[in-house]
């Protein structure tokens, strides 16, 4: 039996919507469908999903653009928030109606439904601080910022790290994990959210349209690459020796880490539920704030993809998908 079902919680039906992908392109290809409901396997659980974040890397699946091998059909979706429904075997530590938050699995699929299979160690409870639109809006953007800045970069207190695209939702969530960490940050962003980053606790902040950053910085420890292209590029040149660049959206140039003698990495977040844990405290703690730029019902998901592309008016903030909205579509 791959699940247990408390005599006490309603059994799940049997059928459920989900946003489904049958050929990869644009938003137009996300057909809202009628499916079985999944069961949850040896260290799953099946999530009821209130909520469920939207991030450009489900753009890039939609696209088929992205960096994992995915395959065909689909549902969109990894980022979620809900309660548990139903726990497969090998299961510690979850139970039945349990308010989680966290992401499906490593393939970053099945969020966009009202149910979705995830992985227990991807999972955590969810804060308890935060609705549960908030609380989809956290797990991939601030997990990837805590490793980008711990992890990878190895920082520690008192020393310096560029952080490219600070306005951002993962670029926020660094800014304030390297305030607390008592990093000295330098930020850059657009001038009309100079205010918001340092509100954040960016130590300086440069406004990437009029300054160029290689002029102002020199000799830091790390840059987290948020950006890609020519900013990556230019962020060779304003690390020291032995210096680190962390991209979490493109691969550097080896050629230019060697030339520079620097060490240049990209990175897919890992998702644990022991990173989450301690995300959640913080929160709790009022030590991070989110960030919710548009909540939308289920039935809109393509609209927040086209919201992705440009093709509608993109909100500053995270995208989320309400789950439980009224008046979602049917199929």
């Amino acid at each position: 039996m791959a699940s247990t079902v408390s005599g006490k919680a309603s059994r799940p039906p049997h059928s459920m919507l989900a946003w489904r992908v049958h050929n990869f392109g644009p938003p137009d290809v996300m057909i809202l469908e009628r499916i079985p409901r999944p069961e949850p396997g040896p260290g799953e659980v099946l999530v009821d999903v209130h909520a469920a974040g939207v991030g450009p890397w489900d753009g890039w699946i939609r696209a088929g653009k992205s960096a994992l091998t995915q395959h065909l059909p689909l549902t969109l979706g990894s980022d979620l928030s809900g309660t548990v429904a139903a726990v497969g075997s090998d299961v510690a530590n979850m139970t039945i109606g349990d308010q989680v938050f966290g992401v499906t699995n490593t393939q970053f699929l099945g969020a966009y439904a009202e149910y979705a299979v995830a992985s227990a160690g991807m999972l955590a409870k969810k804060p308890t601080s935060l609705g549960y639109a908030e609380a989809a809006s956290v797990p991939v953007v601030a997990v990837t910022a805590w490793q980008a800045l711990f992890d990878y970069a190895g920082l520690q207190a008192g020393q310096t790290v560029v952080i490219h695209g600070a306005a951002g939702s993962v670029g926020a969530y660094a800014v304030q994990l390297a305030r607390r960490a008592r990093l000295h940050s330098i930020a850059t962003a657009g001038a009309k959210d100079m205010q918001y980053v340092r509100s954040l606790g960016a130590d300086k902040v440069l406004d990437y349209h009029t300054q160029h950053f290689e002029d102002e910085v020199k000799d830091v420890d790390a840059v987290l690459d948020l950006v890609g292209g020519e900013s990556q590029t230019r962020s060779f040149q304003v690390l020291r020796r032995g210096g680190k660049l962390i991209s979490a959206v493109s691969q550097p140039d080896q050629n230019r880490a060697q030339h520079h003698g620097v060490t240049a990495t990209f990175f897919l977040v890992e998702v644990t539920t022991e990173r989450l844990r301690a995300i959640a405290d913080l929160i709790d703690h009022g030590a991070l704030r989110t960030s919710v730029g548009a909540v939308l019902p289920l039935s809109d998901a393509r609209d927040a993809h086209m919201m992705l592309e440009g093709q509608r008016s993109r909100p500053k903030g995270k995208i989320v998908l309400d789950v439980k909205a009224a008046g979602k579509a049917s199929a």
